[in-house]
């Protein structure tokens, strides 16, 4: 009976596996994918999920390795073992060692005290009190040596045993390995990287969706003030996994990176870079390797490069409120919004000749040109944060406790609707909410922490059938 394996992607970074049965004839919406006929592995993907989820319910061949377990597990417990025992080896040999010195100690105390003896033997009419004090003294300092060349004994004969048990583990270990190979085990890798290779292809197919939840969030790190912007590059290598760092809203062109998410937390910055400008907000984004940031007490636009370390463009964005004229709910300089989603970079605003309501800009993103705009109706003072996904702009209403995604504007149909979609305010602050459509995340800052909300989207799942 070949294998069922149900891996199901959620957006976000969760990859869940589980076992199940076999497919059920009733459910019409899934469609089945051949992979690769000569191995015989299927994907089934579905575009039904209520959830908004990427179901692939992978099924496997069947495989001789299967019958191979129980000696799989013999190998393993052989390994431990003998590693068990390296460990006691070593521990023994450095006692050994240590007890060794006290024997040479002992020797030298016994050849001092045969001398005495012999002093003794050849003058006993001179034998005085002295020399029998000196010989009680020679006597105490051989007592405690006694259950030390006892000890030493006994660890000589676990020594010679764990040598014997080795030599005959070694030679189970060669029979195992004779008999299974070390072919199958590099086959059976390979085969697992195969296999997330085609789970990797399966999200690819996913198309932009709507969202549907936010959960979470994950704590990653409580640092800086309690405003401020933390980002990854969502067009970077999936090798290339660096973030950056920008504190405060206001007063300060300091931007630290790091390496990987795993040096953020622990602090191990790895380049520090000086602006040429101050930033105003928290609202920066960093696309295709550059920094994207509003200029303090301007409406200027600022493409910074953090290869070339110099500033590639920057304009001014035309009619955008500036310097808390109309800034989110929370104020802080926040009135030019950057970010960028799976269709370009975006600057959300508010001028005048909208009455402060929220204007949508896609931008070039070498000239910072203005492409297209969009007004909405929705004030850009009553929305707590906002962010882009898949062209749909989504604001929330408060930056407090209780906030939640109240209102979404799509610009491939230019329409809004009021949505009802909640998420935890865990620190009661947030001043920086962007989505990152590599991770499928939302990257927040929370009055001092730096967290991450997993999102669920609904999708259109494409399939080989439908190319």
């Amino acid at each position: 009976m070949p294998a069922r394996f149900s891996p199901t992607w959620r957006s976000g970074f969760c990859l869940r596996w589980g076992l199940k049965g076999k497919a059920k004839k009733k459910n019409k919406g899934k469609k089945k994918t051949q992979i690769s006929p000569k191995e015989g592995w299927q994907v089934y993907s579905s575009a039904q999920d209520p959830d908004g989820r990427c179901i692939c319910t992978v099924v496997a061949p069947e495989q001789n390795l299967c019958s191979r377990d129980a000696k799989s597990r013999q190998l393993r417990q052989l390994l431990e073992k003998v590693q068990n025992m390296s460990q006691s080896i070593e521990v023994l040999n450095l006692r050994t060692q240590r007890d060794f010195q006290y024997v040479l100690k002992m020797e030298t105390q016994m050849k001092g005290l045969k001398a005495k003896f012999r002093q003794i033997e050849d003058d006993r009419k001179t034998l005085m009190t002295k020399h029998f004090q000196e010989l009680k003294e020679k006597m105490d300092e051989l007592l405690p040596l006694i259950p030390v060349l006892e000890q030493y004994k006994t660890d000589a004969k676990l020594i010679t045993q764990f040598k014997e048990e080795i030599r005959n583990l070694s030679t189970v270990l060669t029979g195992i390995q004779e008999e299974i190979g070390a072919y199958d085990y590099d086959e059976l890798h390979q085969r697992v990287l195969s296999l997330e290779t085609r789970l990797r292809d399966c999200m690819k197919k996913l198309t932009c969706g709507k969202l549907m939840k936010i959960t979470g969030p994950i704590t990653v790190k409580i640092s800086g003030t309690r405003f401020g912007a933390w980002m990854t590059d969502p067009l970077a290598s999936e090798k290339n996994n660096r973030v950056w760092y920008m504190d405060s809203y206001t007063n300060n062109k300091i931007v630290r990176e790091y390496k990987s998410i795993a040096d953020f937390v622990s602090g191990a910055e790895s380049r520090t870079y000086n602006l040429p400008f101050k930033w105003a907000g928290t609202n920066h984004v960093v696309y295709n390797g550059s920094l994207y940031f509003n200029k303090y007490q301007s409406n200027i636009i600022i493409k910074y490069s953090f290869d070339t370390g110099r500033v590639l463009a920057q304009r001014s964005l035309e009619y955008a409120g500036f310097h808390n004229v109309y800034p989110y709910t929370w104020g802080g300089f926040s009135d030019i919004d950057l970010m960028a989603d799976e269709i370009g970079l975006w600057a959300v605003y508010a001028t005048n000749q909208n009455a402060g309501n929220i204007v949508i800009s896609q931008l070039n993103q070498d000239t910072l040109e203005v492409l297209k705009s969009w007004s909405t109706g929705y004030p850009k003072r009553s929305a707590g944060e906002s962010f882009m996904i898949c062209g749909t702009l989504y604001v929330t209403n408060s930056h407090l406790t209780g906030a939640k995604v109240y209102y979404s504007y799509s610009t491939k149909t230019s329409t809004y609707e009021y949505t009802d979609i909640p998420f935890h305010n865990q620190y009661f602050h947030i001043s920086m909410l962007d989505y990152n459509a590599r991770d499928r995340a939302l990257y927040a800052w929370n009055n001092g922490h730096q967290v991450l909300f997993n999102v669920t989207l609904f999708h259109v799942i494409k399939t080989e059938d439908d190319t």
